[in-house]
């Protein structure tokens, strides 16, 4: 018998990304961009035609020469009359103060999430939106920085930006509006947040914007989720980050056992401990019948899921802290047209990707290097624990 693939050695020098793809669904129209240099050209387009407003969250911005582009198109809006109010998380974001100076010059409104320490800091915005008049919104898995525009042969992170424009563009206005009162109140809030979330309804309509943040279930976009996968025989995910709670992980397994599962992880990142933690959870899922690859051509920072006719796309991961402590959205559309042409794109990212089997499981789980997975695991856990727990 050959020895399995090594997935640090699978060639993936013909890699490129797929080209950005346009949707009409349930009255909404979406335009998926894969390509990195495509997400920040569609970005600095989405500002400048920008009339009356912007308003616009995210987790990580950097100083760099994308995020110069991107502060820079927000100092022209404001200064040709738009209202422009961006916040960045305090945790996330490596830019200083002064460099969003010149928004705030122009007339530009500039804001942190959680600026003092304090256990109101271990609550990590992690989410990534941008709305144009309120009738536009740019969201999706991608930051900015120059890493989440580079492209494969520069290890840039492979993501999925997303434009959209429909009625569910009203509900992250809405919910930037909350955002910008707690960020605003004094104290940590905790209670408050909690409520926000908590309290947060997605309406009944095929396309939802559902939340994530700390509490353990009301209508978080996990317990969504989890309805789903309860009845689900089919089902499609990229995720950067794999160790999700139990409770998801024994819905995903059931899946496999009585239908198709396929989930592409990431080979490459830049924390290798969440690959090495992820492939804890390997084992009991190629056992379940669940298809396994680890993308390796660049970076994996993508957030896509395909469940049956629903797919969920936005900033959250399929772990913990994205499950249950960090504040996140997903765009929950229910659209069997949808859902196809997204798993014919996970198609792509598959083509790219090393098959993970139960021979390469056997031949590379040694003892040793299950005890070292097991321990990055254990630590995300602790993680995990250590959040809630100062966050009651």
């Amino acid at each position: 018998m050959q020895p399995a693939p090594n997935p640090a050695e699978t060639p993936t020098s013909d890699y490129s990304d797929s080209d950005s793809f346009q949707m009409e669904a349930q009255g909404h129209a979406f335009t998926f961009y894969p390509r990195g240099s495509d997400r920040l050209a569609a970005l600095i387009d989405h500002i400048d035609e920008a009339e009356r407003s912007l308003e616009v969250f995210y987790y990580l911005f950097q100083d760099d020469v994308s995020g110069t582009k991107v502060r820079d198109a927000m100092v022209r809006a404001a200064k040709r009359g738009v209202k422009v109010h961006l916040i960045v998380d305090a945790f996330g974001s490596d830019a200083p103060p002064e460099f969003f100076e010149p928004l705030e010059q122009a007339g530009g409104r500039f804001a942190v999430f959680s600026p003092r320490w304090g256990v109101r800091y271990l609550i990590r915005n992690h989410q990534k939106f941008a709305i144009a008049d309120g009738a536009r919104v740019m969201t999706g898995g991608s930051n900015v920085s120059d890493h989440y525009y580079d492209p494969p042969e520069k290890n840039g992170w492979c993501d999925l930006g997303v434009a959209i424009e429909g009625p569910v563009v009203s509900r992250f206005g809405e919910w930037f509006a909350s955002i910008c009162s707690w960020v605003e109140s004094e104290g940590s809030q905790l209670r408050r947040i909690r409520k926000m979330v908590r309290d947060w309804d997605p309406g009944d309509e095929p396309v939802q914007l559902v939340l994530g943040g700390p509490v353990v279930r009301a209508q978080n976009w996990a317990y969504r989720l989890k309805k789903d996968l309860a009845k689900a025989t089919r089902l499609d995910f990229v995720t950067a980050y794999f160790a999700p709670p139990r409770s998801i992980r024994r819905q995903m397994a059931k899946v496999g056992r009585r239908g198709d599962v396929r989930m592409i992880t990431a080979g490459k990142s830049d924390i290798m401990a969440t690959i090495e933690a992820a492939r804890l959870l390997y084992n009991r899922f190629l056992k379940a019948g669940v298809s396994i690859f680890e993308f390796r051509p660049c970076k994996l920072h993508m957030k896509l899921l395909v469940v049956d006719a629903i797919s969920y796309f936005g900033s959250a991961n399929l772990d913990r802290r994205s499950v249950r402590i960090n504040l996140e959205l997903m765009v929950r559309v229910e659209d069997e047209a949808l859902a196809a042409r997204l798993r014919e794109f996970m198609d792509h990212l598959e083509r790219a990707s090393t098959p993970i089997t139960p021979e390469w499981y056997s031949e590379n789980a040694t003892f040793f290097t299950r005890l070292r997975w097991r321990l990055w695991f254990y630590f995300g856990l602790a993680d995990a624990w250590a959040a809630r727990r100062l966050n009651p």
